[in-house]
C-alpha cells in the first residue's frame, strides 16, 4: 500500500526534477538531437545494472501486444525528446515548456479515444480555452520570426508524443515493475533518437568536459529522478493525473530561465500560458486519478 502523502510528495519531487531539463539542455551547449540522445542513452546505461536481469525475464513473458506497446512507448518517448529539445533551439524556454505542458489535454483525449472513456462537456470547454492560449503564444511569436513558429509547433508535437507515451505506460505498468518497464523504454527512446541524429548528420563526439557533465546531469535529474518517478506513479494513478503535475514545470522552468538566462517572458507568453493552464485546470479539476491501492 502506498500512502497518499507519499504519492503527492513523489509528484512534487518529479515535477521539480523535470523543471531543470530546459535549463540543463541550454547549458550543455550541444545540438538538440545529440543532447536528446545522450540524455536517454546515459539514463539507460545507468539503469542497466540494476534493471537488466529482471527486465530480461519480464520481456520473455510479455504478450505480442504488450511488446508492441512497449516499442510504441519507447518510440513516442524518443520522438518527444527529439522534437521538444529541438524546439528549445527555435523558441524561448517559457514558450517551449508551456506548450509541451499542454500534454494533459492530449492525455485526456487519448484516454477517451483509446480507452473509450467519455469526455465531459467541461473538458471540451477547457480544451478550447487551452487552444486559445496556444494561438495567442504562437501569434505573438509571429512577429519574432518563422523560427519561433517552428519551435512552438515542435513543442506541441512533443506534447502529443508524451501523452501517447503516458497512455502506453499506464497500460504496461499495471503488469510490469518500474525498472523492467523504464529500462527498455529509455533504451528504445535512445535508439529512436540515434536514428534521427545520424540521418541529420549530427556529430556525437568531440564535446568538452563541461558538455558531458550536463549530459550526465540531464540523465540523473530530469530523467532518472523525474520521468522515472512519473513511470512509477503510473501504477498508482491515472495517466492524466500524472500529466497534470507537469503543469508545475513551466513555472519552475520560467523562473530558472530568468535566473540563468535573463529570459523575461513577454505578455503573449504570460497571457497564453495563463489560458493554457486555466484550460487544463478546467479539464482536470474534478478528475480523480488515485487508484484503490493508495491509502
Amino acid at each position: 500500500m502506498v500512502r497518499q502523502g507519499t504519492l503527492y510528495l513523489t509528484l512534487f519531487v518529479a515535477t521539480f526534477a523535470v523543471s531543470w531539463a530546459a535549463i540543463l539542455i541550454k547549458l550543455a551547449g550541444a545540438g538538440p538531437l545529440p543532447t536528446a540522445f545522450y540524455r536517454m542513452a546515459l539514463s539507460s546505461i545507468i539503469l542497466a545494472i540494476p534493471a537488466y536481469p529482471k527486465a530480461r525475464a519480464t520481456l520473455r513473458i510479455l504478450t505480442r501486444r504488450q511488446l508492441a506497446l512497449l516499442v510504441f512507448s519507447g518510440f513516442m518517448l524518443g520522438l518527444h525528446f527529439a522534437s521538444w529539445i529541438t524546439s528549445l533551439f527555435y523558441t524561448s524556454i517559457s514558450n517551449s515548456v508551456i506548450l509541451v505542458s499542454t500534454n494533459p489535454a492530449f492525455v485526456l483525449i487519448s484516454e477517451a479515444v483509446i480507452l473509450k472513456e467519455k469526455i465531459p462537456v467541461r473538458s471540451v470547454v477547457g480544451m478550447i480555452v487551452a487552444l486559445a492560449g496556444i494561438i495567442i503564444i504562437s501569434g505573438g511569436d509571429f512577429s519574432l520570426g518563422r523560427e519561433y513558429i517552428i519551435g512552438d509547433v515542435l513543442a506541441i508535437f512533443g506534447a502529443v508524443c508524451v501523452a501517447l507515451y503516458l497512455i502506453a505506460g499506464r497500460q504496461l505498468r499495471a503488469g510490469m515493475d518500474n525498472l523492467s518497464y523504464t529500462f527498455p523504454v529509455y533504451s528504445l527512446a535512445a535508439l529512436t533518437i540515434l536514428v534521427f541524429t545520424i540521418a541529420d548528420g549530427e556529430s556525437l563526439v568531440d564535446y568538452p568536459a563541461r558538455t558531458w557533465l550536463f549530459f550526465l546531469l540531464l540523465a540523473l535529474i530530469p530523467t532518472l529522478m523525474g520521468h522515472s518517478l512519473y513511470n512509477w506513479l503510473l501504477k498508482y494513478t491515472s495517466a492524466h493525473l500524472v500529466a497534470t503535475t507537469v503543469l508545475g514545470e513551466p513555472v519552475g522552468a520560467t523562473i530558472l530561465a530568468i535566473i540563468f538566462f535573463d529570459q523575461i517572458p513577454g505578455w503573449t507568453t504570460i497571457l497564453g500560458g495563463i489560458l493554457i493552464l486555466s484550460g487544463i485546470f478546467i479539464v482536470l479539476r474534478k478528475s480523480s486519478g488515485i487508484k484503490s491501492n493508495i491509502s
